[in-house]
């Protein structure tokens, strides 16, 4: 599979490299824990009136009561402030988070000092594997994002999240913040070793026999047609079904174009949950950060969209490198 051409940064910002290095203190991307209304407020109060001062662009992306607590305490002020949970995990799957920072960043550059502020509230969801896919996307935010003219702290509230998301946070965030006070994260990780070493959760319904197992595809057209008619059978909601077998076919042309043979699949569904597993023999696996951007920039006329479009498209993607080969593994929730 074509696993080793690296996700390029933002075209308009050429500061968007790939640079992991801890922010100074009162700047990038920062993480809170705060446990009441009154710790929240201490932290975000002081960053978003700063930023109100100094004329940056100030975005939210909180849940809605988080947002009405911080605007109520903001008073006057929070008619200059915006609302997007798109900008984050709360509204969005990751490659349309990180898109939707880009236009941000291209507002900012357009009026005031160029910098766009965020406060985040952040909330994975309830299941481990979303708890999984948002730490991921955290820790790689510091690569694809990190010298950007932006600056966030994402809020991690004990009376919402598990221990598990709480325990993460100073490992993906370089700097970590305790009312106004800034300090560098002595947990951080480097990205290229923390994502890695996330442990993948297992999908119920891969405890159970596959509903359609290919071990050597003959061709990429008949592939396509089997994963489809599978889908059909399974994905009642025709939207739905239509985005899964758009992503999954392109990753099987992946395997196909770029891989080593034969290519297998493997689906299984149990009602809840569907997952596609598709193989090959390949092994030079070795980019964290593929998929979260399209592999040669945003003019899509170049392709190098696979793994970007299953982002998109599949709740879940997990790129599973072992012995016997590459496989990238697709899951979603049945709507």
């Amino acid at each position: 599979m074509n696993s080793t051409a690296p996700d390029r940064p933002f075209p308009a910002h050429p500061a968007l490299r790939n640079a992991a290095a801890p922010a100074p203190t009162g700047h990038g991307h920062a993480a809170s824990v705060v446990g009441s209304d009154a710790e929240l407020l201490a932290t975000a109060l002081p960053f978003l009136e700063a930023g109100l001062r100094e004329g940056d662009l100030v975005v939210l992306a909180c849940p809605d009561d988080t947002t009405a607590l911080i605007c109520e305490a903001l008073g006057e002020q929070a008619t200059r402030v915006e609302s997007e949970k798109r900008i984050t995990l709360l509204g969005s799957r990751a490659p349309d988070a990180l898109t939707m920072c880009r236009r941000y960043l291209e507002r900012a550059s357009a009026g005031g000092t160029g910098r766009l502020r965020v406060v985040a509230g952040i909330d994975f969801g309830s299941d481990p594997a979303d708890w999984h896919e948002g730490q991921r996307f955290e820790s790689v935010y510091n690569r694809l994002l990190g010298d950007a003219p932006a600056s966030a702290i994402c809020l991690y509230d004990r009376r919402r999240l598990p221990d598990q998301v709480i325990d993460s946070a100073p490992a993906t965030h370089p700097v970590l913040v305790r009312g106004a006070e800034w300090s560098v994260s002595a947990a951080f990780q480097d990205p290229v070793r923390y994502v890695p070493s996330l442990p993948i959760p297992r999908e119920p319904a891969e405890d159970g026999a596959p509903l359609f197992v290919v071990e050597d595809a003959r061709s990429l057209p008949g592939l396509r047609h089997q994963l489809g008619a599978v889908l059909a059978a399974r994905v009642p909601d025709r939207d739905q079904r239509e985005d899964l077998h758009l992503a999954a076919a392109e990753i099987a042309a992946n395997a196909f174009r770029h891989g080593v043979p034969p290519v297998g699949a493997r689906v299984w569904a149990d009602g809840a949950t569907v997952v596609c597993a598709i193989s090959d023999r390949g092994t030079s696996w070795g980019d964290p950060f593929s998929g979260f951007l399209p592999a040669h920039g945003f003019d899509l006329s170049h392709g190098g969209m696979g793994l970007w479009l299953a982002r998109k498209l599949w709740d879940h993607v997990d790129v599973l490198p072992g012995p016997d080969g590459l496989t990238v593994r697709l899951s979603s929730r049945l709507r």
